[in-house]
């Protein structure tokens, strides 16, 4: 095994000056994970989407969406056109006249990455003019750097076994403790997956995806109880082993974490980039491997297994996801919902029709269906469903009740009627009996329109949310990970007085830079592209300056947060995946789904959700 770790300097330690709660002592609370191709046919057909007449009011802007995902580029596109100059060209040639604004972690790193070969497979740094005049000449500059430093530092979080790369750890601060930051993370990989995809460099994805899916039948027990079959880890972590004189890989599959939750995004997480690994590099060899057909069927054995559920959402633990701390979110969270959504089409398109791989793509088929309509039906909000809810009448014992799930229009919080605009909408964080969390939470919305699950409507409604309200989510620092924070007596009862998670901090309104990437290829699935290029100026202005920390605190995301690990790599590829989408966006194809027509056209005839469940049965794909 060979580490690598980059030097940095540590921010000073700065205390939310909006937090309500003081903590007895400052404890460094662990990430903790409870948390989570030859050619083939798939669901990613062009459609004509069709709106129902509730859609049309949702959005102000809604553009038919004609995207073309099928063409690749040969290579990642340069960063230059004088790229064969770059070999002879080291930084140490470049004057930096005009860059007042260059931080002093590029400064410092400048002799490393003019070091860098073509043969370490990272992009070599821009040539330079010595005249620069014009602040956009100095800022294009600076950029470039940035980028050079932040794919330094990429190659620098690698971790290795038996010779080979299999992952990147979660940060590689070297002045902190390392805690479980040392580990790679299923979730926190796909960003630096992407990054490395797009890259044209696969191996390190290759090696990932087997190396996972080979832990998948480790042994997971925690006390007396054993975990599901199908259960993939949280993380791991290589171990020398002195007796042996030997590497071993060791799995957390939650044991290890706060509140020993299992985390249920890893599987979903594993599926999803096992298809984007497919997609771009067109060999579905490694798909088709019985190791990965038996995961697949054993992580959706898990979602799909009939039990007492009316309901085709999941039922989910808090802290089963990257919210892997207690923050209200049991129940059904949209984190969930969407990331579930997502990994069955692209398990409808990787699964084999074999025997048993035909099984499941029937019984993926009938969930699709029947997850689609509730979630748009259910966890759909606008101005106008917003009026509705308050208007509900209550206690309707009925199978044609409207107020279905029996939700308190006294429940509504009193933010909600400001914060929703007349144009926009988003899918609510949970609705289970009674409930009904209305608060925005930025991942299962930008899930949901990569995957499909919202209509080009819906998705447009999204993007037209985020720019009505780019103070509240958006801020100083892309992206609040959910908005409002909870604070108070509701702070104390869904958090359990959580000191990492006091209001606008951490899970709690804390923005996070990651979330970048799926921000951009949402806008740019969308045709809102301006909207991800002014959210990747912000990240600029300060994300390298700061040491990539991993949060910021604040109600608009100023202060570097108050426990954040600096050299977070899912920070560094979360901008790196989000830069190359902006220059490349064909590489939107290996993320992104379009919608089905036969699906669509299916659900748009139905009227009741009750008829998917009770389906006769007959294929409809």
């Amino acid at each position: 095994m060979s580490t690598h770790s980059v030097d940095v300097t540590p921010s000073e330690h700065v205390e939310d000056p909006e937090s309500d709660v003081t903590p007895s002592e400052h404890v460094e609370d662990p990430k903790t994970d409870v948390t989570p191709s030859e050619h083939v046919e798939d669901l990613e057909t062009d459609v004509t989407p069709s709106e129902n007449a509730e859609d049309l009011e949702t959005s102000c802007i809604a553009p038919k969406i004609n995207f073309d995902f099928s063409k690749f580029p040969e290579r990642p596109r340069k960063l230059s056109k004088d790229g064969d100059m770059l070999r002879a060209k080291s930084l140490s040639e470049i004057s930096f006249s005009g860059l007042g604004r260059l931080s002093p972690q590029m400064s410092s790193r400048i002799d490393r990455i003019s070091e860098l070969h073509c043969s370490d497979g990272l992009p070599p740094p821009l040539p330079v003019n010595t005249d620069l005049d014009t602040a956009s000449s100095a800022e294009g500059h600076e950029t470039s750097l940035m980028m050079s430093e932040a794919w330094e530092a990429l190659k620098q979080a690698k971790l290795h076994f038996h010779g080979e790369a299999v992952g990147t750890v979660a940060a590689t601060d070297n002045f902190e403790e390392k805690l479980n930051y040392d580990q790679v993370f299923v979730r926190d990989f796909v960003p630096s997956a992407l990054a490395f995809l797009m890259h044209k460099e696969p191996d390190i994805v290759k090696n990932f995806l087997l190396k996972t899916i080979q832990l998948q039948s480790s042994e997971k027990k925690i006390d007396f109880f054993h975990l599901g079959e199908g259960v993939m880890p949280a993380s791991f972590k290589v171990l020398h082993d002195p007796f042996k004189n030997a590497d071993e890989i060791k799995a957390d599959f939650g044991e290890s974490a706060i509140g020993r939750v299992a985390p249920i995004d890893s599987g979903f997480w594993w599926i999803i980039l096992l298809r984007a690994y497919t997609k771009s590099t067109g060999d579905s060899s490694l798909a088709d491997m019985p190791e990965c057909q038996k995961g697949m069927r054993l992580i959706l054995s898990l979602c799909l297994s009939e039990g007492f559920d009316t309901i085709p959402t999941l039922l989910c633990a808090d802290g089963c996801c990257m919210i892997d701390r207690r923050m209200g979110v049991y129940g059904y969270p949209i984190e969930i919902q969407a990331l579930f959504f997502m990994a069955l089409r692209c398990a409808h398109v990787l699964l084999k029709r074999d025997g048993e791989g035909m099984e499941f793509v029937h019984h993926i088929e009938m969930r699709l269906y029947a997850l689609i309509y509730h979630m748009r039906e259910y966890f759909w909000l606008n101005f106008k469903k917003l009026n509705d809810i308050y208007r509900y009448k209550t206690e309707e014992y009925s199978r044609t009740a409207v107020n279905k799930f029996n939700v308190i229009p006294d429940s509504l919080p009193e933010w909600i009627f400001d914060f929703m605009p007349t144009c926009g909408g988003y899918f609510i964080g949970n609705v289970g009996p009674s409930k009904m969390d209305f608060r925005w939470f930025c991942l299962g919305n930008c899930v949901a329109i990569l995957a499909s699950l919202a209509t080009p409507t819906q998705s447009n409604a999204i993007m037209d949310l985020i720019e009505a309200r780019w103070e509240e989510l958006v801020g100083e620092m892309p992206l609040k990970i959910c908005y409002p924070a909870i604070e108070g007596h509701e702070w104390k009862i869904l958090t359990g007085c959580d000191p990492k998670n006091t209001r606008w901090s951490y899970h709690n309104g804390g923005s996070w830079p990651v979330l970048i990437w799926l921000l951009t290829a949402a806008c740019i699935k969308t045709k809102r592209k301006h909207i991800a290029e002014k959210a990747v100026v912000l990240i600029e202005e300060r994300l390298s300056k700061d040491g990539w920390p991993e949060y910021y605190d604040g109600k608009t995301g100023q202060y570097i947060g108050k426990q954040a690990r600096k050299q977070q790599t899912w920070s560094i590829a979360g901008y790196l995946v989000a830069k190359m989408l902006l220059e490349e966006d064909s590489h939107l194809g290996m993320i992104a789904l379009e919608e089905d027509i036969r699906m669509e056209s299916t659900i748009n005839k139905t009227t009741s959700c009750s008829s998917f469940f009770y389906a006769s049965g007959s294929k409809i794909f």
